[in-house]
């Protein structure tokens, strides 16, 4: 067909679905709110409730003149106020554009055939990246305080992909194209494959490349199958990929027994039995038996496995991490989980009072009920506790290296992801369970389909800082000023959390900027064995060429991280050649400074970098060497470049074993991607027993 690029399968893609923006260091904004409001963030995701204080625009004004977006249906009756741009009408002047794809046609009975939210994820991910100052938000009564997002006064325009029956990936690829063309600054994707995919079969690499050219940084969500290795998503290099951290807060509730025992439980529990206590039965005693149910299934408490005349009322213990749904049919008070493996670093919320407790607890919970004549318990209304081992990586929050690309470290960053408050659609059940009658406006939830808008706003921060800047050099301020994280808590080092935590406010001046265009990325797949066809499908044109290009390592890539793959047996060998931009004083000079291990050689020329005029570049060249490796876990260091003015521009070097095409088609067991929506969300949370 005329036109037409290349063809490819409609996949589905599936969602990685507040203190947290004072946990990055950005309490105060140096920003003011008109440069603010020239910055458009583009959310492709679930949609968005308008009626929510979070999309206010009160104060906002009109929308940037560069806006060409529009709104779709008549659905979003919260239109703000109606302003006109270029003959076309627009929604308001905070939430400025909506617009919605199902081109699969296939709706379930619960969504809103408009670009509003029923899943609740959109409305997160937005109010997270951009939502206004909303004082005393909480759920329940926990998180209370301030809701906002990074920057409150950006512009949000919506696109809404993801359905109760998942996220199309030609509906993903037609979201970008409109997003590009309405004049977004920068696009939030909390979404990605259950699995590894080449770049030219990914729409979201498609996309983010296409955005890329126009100027627009896209920023995306790590994926939530950690701790396991080689699980990283949406890894293309000319995009951001975010891993899930803690912030300095957690949430526990307490079970306590009628011998007195008390025992901690990680988990969100809106619920106050006001001291009362209930009956406490173990559910292996209250099988259904006319059902079919057992000994050894009720135990679990599976739905329509327990026996309600004899749950009814009482609290029960169940030796499965479930969603609550068992006891809640059986007309339970509650329960009390335990499990082989259960989140000792996220919490989750349930439909009835619930609190998660350990397999070595809840042994201690079993001999009570079997030991006791009349075993009672209560769950108390849940507590916030300080967390003083913040930022750490969450276990659930996907781990590199890149399955396709080990010459470039991902994820790139990480941000707070893990018990995040922000808006949440009323009509979306806020524990995920179809029994939660609730209705909310705010809800808690981690996944790094939370940290990924923390990073859009803070990249939107710096676009409206630095108009000019390209996605690139963007990308490379977050990443050169990032905390850094301690390894002695992370196995995995720079697999879990690339270059560090987000530092917004640091990212505004970094020094210097590893800048780079739509060629580089070009010359990089060139190396990577792309030749004109692949190439094409993800340019979408035919103009592209890799004459001249031998394939080879991604290693002159102008990254603002240094990765080191070295296959079994063989000698660490690598030359990476760099270009910085100097984007500080005009007149400066900058040392350097390796870390790295004893066993290893890193040298870099030159070790002086001189500057005297801003926007001017210098080239360098980092060798690293070293003897034979074999089965090396990642070992890690860095090359720091420091200026008078107290700029230090930080880079990672990670130097690892791996297998070279251990994920291609002939050496990964059968496992298609399967591309899942919003049911992923809400049965499994994310992340729940994946």
């Amino acid at each position: 067909m005329r036109g037409v690029i290349s063809v490819m399968p409609n996949r589905k893609l599936e969602l990685h679905t507040t203190r947290s923006w004072d946990f990055t260091g950005l309490s105060k904004s140096k920003v003011s709110s008109s440069l603010q409001g020239d910055v458009i963030i583009g959310l492709i995701d679930t949609g968005a409730w308008p009626e929510s204080e979070s999309f206010s625009d009160k104060n906002m004004g009109s929308p940037p003149t560069k806006w060409k977006g529009t709104c779709q249906g008549d659905e979003i009756p919260k239109c703000n106020f109606i302003v006109i741009i270029h003959l076309r009408t627009y929604i308001g002047s905070k939430l400025i554009g909506a617009r919605w794809y199902n081109s699969d046609k296939i709706f379930d009975e619960k969504d809103f055939k408009s670009p509003r939210d029923s899943i609740g994820h959109g409305s997160h991910t937005a109010s997270t990246a951009a939502g206004r100052e909303v004082p005393g938000t909480s759920y329940y009564g926990l998180a209370n305080g301030t809701a906002r997002g990074g920057v409150p006064f950006a512009r949000i325009a919506i696109y809404k992909v993801c359905w109760l029956t998942g996220c199309s990936a030609a509906d993903i690829l037609a979201a970008f194209d409109d997003a590009i063309a309405d004049g977004v600054d920068v696009i939030s994707v909390s979404l990605g494959a259950g699995g590894p995919i080449e770049y030219f079969e990914d729409p979201i690499a498609i996309g983010s490349f296409h955005a890329m050219k126009k100027g627009i940084l896209t920023s995306n969500s790590a994926g939530n199958s950690g701790p396991f290795p080689l699980t990283v998503s949406n890894y293309a290099p000319w995009s951001l990929t975010v891993a899930a951290s803690t912030i300095d807060r957690k949430f526990v509730a307490k079970a306590v027994l009628g011998n007195g025992l008390i025992f901690d439980g990680i988990v969100i529990n809106s619920f106050d039995l006001h001291g009362a206590s209930f009956p406490l039965i173990w559910g292996g005693d209250a099988a259904n038996f006319s059902a079919g149910s057992d000994q050894g299934i009720s135990k679990y408490c599976f739905p329509e496995s327990m026996n309600s005349l004899l749950v009814a009322g009482k609290i029960v213990f169940c030796e499965a991490f479930l969603d609550g749904s068992g006891i809640m049919l059986a007309n339970g008070v509650g329960t009390i989980m335990t499990d082989y493996e259960i989140p000792t670093d996220v919490a989750f919320n349930f439909p009835l009072p619930v609190t998660v407790i350990s397999r070595e607890d809840g042994q201690k919970v079993l001999d009570y009920i079997k030991t006791s004549e009349y075993p009672i318990a209560t769950i108390q209304y849940g507590e916030t506790w300080d967390d003083s081992m913040a930022p750490s990586v969450v276990s659930f929050s996907s781990r590199g290296p890149s399955p396709i690309s080990p010459d470039i470290l991902k994820p790139d960053i990480t941000a707070p992801g893990v018990d995040i408050l922000a808006a949440w659609s009323p009509v979306s059940p806020p524990s995920g369970a179809d029994l939660d009658t609730r209705s909310v406006n705010y809800n808690i939830i981690s996944g790094t389909s939370m940290s990924c808008p923390h990073v859009s706003g803070a990249a939107a921060y710096i676009k409206a800082a630095h108009p000019d800047w390209s996605p690139a050099a963007i990308k490379s301020a977050l990443m050169t000023t990032a905390t850094i994280l301690d390894p002695r808590k992370h196995e995995d080092r720079e697999f879990a959390y690339g270059s560090g935590h987000i530092n917004p406010d640091k990212a505004l001046n970094p020094g210097l900027v590893y800048d780079a265009c739509a060629a580089d990325y070009i010359n990089f797949l060139c190396k990577q064995g792309y030749n004109a066809t692949t190439l094409s499908y993800i340019t979408g044109d035919n103009s592209s060429s890799c004459s001249g290009v031998t394939p080879g390592r991604g290693w002159d890539l102008n990254y603002p991280s240094f990765s080191v793959p070295v296959e079994d047996g063989q000698k660490i060998n690598a030359v990476f050649t760099r270009t910085v931009t100097n984007v500080g004083s005009a007149n400066s000079t900058y040392s350097l400074t390796i870390y790295t291990l004893s066993s290893i050689s890193i040298t870099v020329e030159p070790a002086s970098l001189s500057f005297s005029a801003v926007g001017e570049k210098k080239n360098f060249t980092v060798t690293v060497t070293g003897d034979p490796i074999m089965q090396q876990q990642i070992e890690s260091g860095a090359i720091v470049w420091t200026d008078d003015a107290q700029h230090v521009v930080r880079s990672p070097l990670v130097i690892f074993n791996y297998i070279p095409d251990l994920l291609s088609e002939d050496a990964v067991p059968e496992k298609k991607p399967t591309f899942k929506g919003a049911n992923m969300f809400h049965k499994n949370r994310f992340i729940r027993r994946n």
